[in-house]
C-alpha cells in the first residue's frame, strides 16, 4: 500500500475476569515520559466499576499502571479522590468518562472528563446538570488531586456541559484546546440536541481555567453532537464527534472555530457505518488515523456494533477514511468496545485501549470476560508527536 503509514500491532490483555455484577469501563491511558523504568514512560490507565444492573451507573476512578511498557501491571487501585461525594437531597456525583493526557508544559498527568449523578442506584432524573470535571496525577506519589469542576459562564446553554471521552490538543505555550458538549436545562437529555465547541483553557499544574470558546457545531439529527475528540495534524486541527445515526468530522485552522461538519464516509463515497458510539484519534506525524466501530462486519450481536475496533488512514484533505488501510486491531468476542481510549507512548508505540462492557447479558457467551486490552501500535517510522 504505497504512500501509506505502515505499523504493526500487538494486542496484550492487561487484565481479565468477570463477576456478573459488576465490570471495568472506560478504561484509558496517558504516559509520563521518563516516569518508569530505566528511563521508559510509566503508563497510567483509569478505569472504573459499572453496576450491570443500572444504565451508566459508575463507581470510583481506579488506577493500574505500567513501568515497563506493559510487561507487568500494578493494580487496579481505587482513588478516594476520584470517587462519589455527597450532595444534597440524597444525590451522590461522581467524575466518569475521563481521559488522562500528559500536559508537557506544566510537566502533569492531567485527567479530564465530566460528571454523573445518582439518586440511589439510579441516575438522577431530568434536568440532570453536569460539569466539566478534572483531577491531576503526581506520578512520584502516585496520587490525584480531588476532582473539580472547570468554572464556565454561567449560562443556561451549559447547564449539561461535558468533556467526557474526549481527546484535547495542547498548545506549545501550554494553553489547552479542550472539546465539551453542551445542553440547556431540560426535562428530557435524550430528545434534546447536544451542541460541541472546544474551549481554550489555563492550566498552571493544579487549576483549569476557561479563557474562551470557539464556535458550536451541531446536526439536526437526534441528540445532536457528542463526545467530541480532537488532533492536530501538519497544521489543522480535527475533531471527530458521535452522533445517534452517524458519525462526523469537521476540520478548523485555528483550533477554534470549526468548518460546518460533515459524515465520516470511505474513500469511495460509502458512508463509514460508525453510529451512537465515539471515535478517536490515532496521530503520526506522517499519516492521520481514525479508531472507531461500524455496521457490516457480521457483528449484528454486539450492542449498537461496538465491536471490533478498527483502526484506518484518514485522506485529511478530502475528510475520509481509506478503506484499503481498514484493520481489526481489538478483536469481537460480543461485547461492545465503544468506550476506549488512544495515546501516544513513545516515539515507536502508540496506545490503543479498550475494556470490554459486559452489557447486555449473555455476551459473554460469545467469549468475552471483561478483558481490559492494550492494542500497542508499533510504528515502522519514528513517530515525532509522541509525548515528551
Amino acid at each position: 500500500m504505497s504512500g501509506y503509514v505502515d505499523y504493526e500491532v500487538k494486542l496484550d490483555t492487561i487484565s481479565s475476569g468477570f463477576d456478573g455484577i459488576t465490570c471495568w469501563v472506560q478504561a484509558r491511558a496517558g504516559a509520563v515520559p521518563g516516569g518508569g523504568n530505566s528511563a521508559m514512560p510509566a503508563v497510567v490507565m483509569t478505569m472504573q466499576k459499572l453496576l450491570l444492573s443500572g444504565s451508566d451507573v459508575f463507581y470510583a476512578l481506579n488506577e493500574m499502571r505500567t513501568d515497563d511498557m506493559g510487561a507487568t501491571w500494578s493494580g487496579p487501585v481505587e482513588h478516594c479522590s476520584l470517587g462519589r461525594r455527597q450532595e444534597p437531597g440524597g444525590i451522590e456525583v461522581v467524575i466518569n468518562d475521563a481521559t488522562p493526557q500528559w500536559h508537557a508544559a506544566t510537566g502533569k498527568l492531567l485527567l479530564t472528563g465530566h460528571c454523573a449523578r445518582y439518586i440511589g442506584a439510579a441516575l438522577m432524573p431530568d434536568p440532570r446538570p453536569r460539569e466539566v470535571t478534572y483531577a491531576v496525577y503526581d506520578a512520584e506519589e502516585r496520587s490525584w488531586s480531588s476532582w473539580d469542576a472547570l468554572e464556565l459562564p454561567e449560562e443556561d446553554r451549559f447547564f449539561s456541559a461535558g468533556s467526557g471521552s474526549g481527546q484535547r490538543v495542547d498548545l506549545p505555550e501550554g494553553d489547552i484546546l479542550l472539546p465539551v458538549y453542551h445542553h440547556e436545562r431540560t426535562e428530557d437529555s435524550w430528545t434534546t440536541c447536544y451542541r460541541a465547541t472546544v474551549l481554550r483553557c489555563g492550566f498552571d499544574g493544579e487549576k483549569l481555567s476557561y479563557l474562551e470558546q470557539g464556535n458550536e457545531l451541531t446536526v439536526p439529527e437526534p441528540r445532536g453532537l457528542c463526545e467530541p475528540s480532537l488532533t492536530h495534524f501538519q497544521g489543522r486541527y480535527y475533531m471527530t464527534l458521535r452522533n445517534d445515526v452517524r458519525g462526523y468530522v469537521a476540520v478548523s485552522d485555528d483550533g477554534l472555530n470549526y468548518e460546518p461538519p460533515r459524515a465520516w464516509a470511505f474513500d469511495d463515497g460509502e458512508e463509514l457505518g460508525n453510529y451512537n458510539t465515539q471515535q478517536h484519534w490515532v496521530t503520526h506525524s506522517d499519516g492521520l488515523f481514525l479508531v472507531y466501530t461500524r455496521r457490516g462486519l457480521n457483528n449484528d450481536h454486539v450492542m449498537r456494533h461496538r465491536a471490533p475496533l478498527l483502526m484506518a488512514q484518514v485522506d485529511a484533505e478530502k475528510l475520509c477514511v481509506m478503506r484499503e488501510t481498514e484493520r481489526i486491531i481489538v478483536p469481537e468476542r460480543g461485547a461492545r468496545l465503544g468506550n476506549f481510549g488512544a495515546t501516544n507512548v513513545t516515539a515507536e508505540e502508540s496506545w490503543v485501549i479498550a475494556a470490554e462492557w459486559m452489557q447486555p447479558a449473555g455476551c459473554e457467551k460469545y467469549g468475552s470476560n471483561n478483558s481490559v486490552f492494550a492494542a500497542r501500535i508499533l510504528w515502522g517510522e519514528p513517530n515525532p508527536y509522541a509525548v515528551s
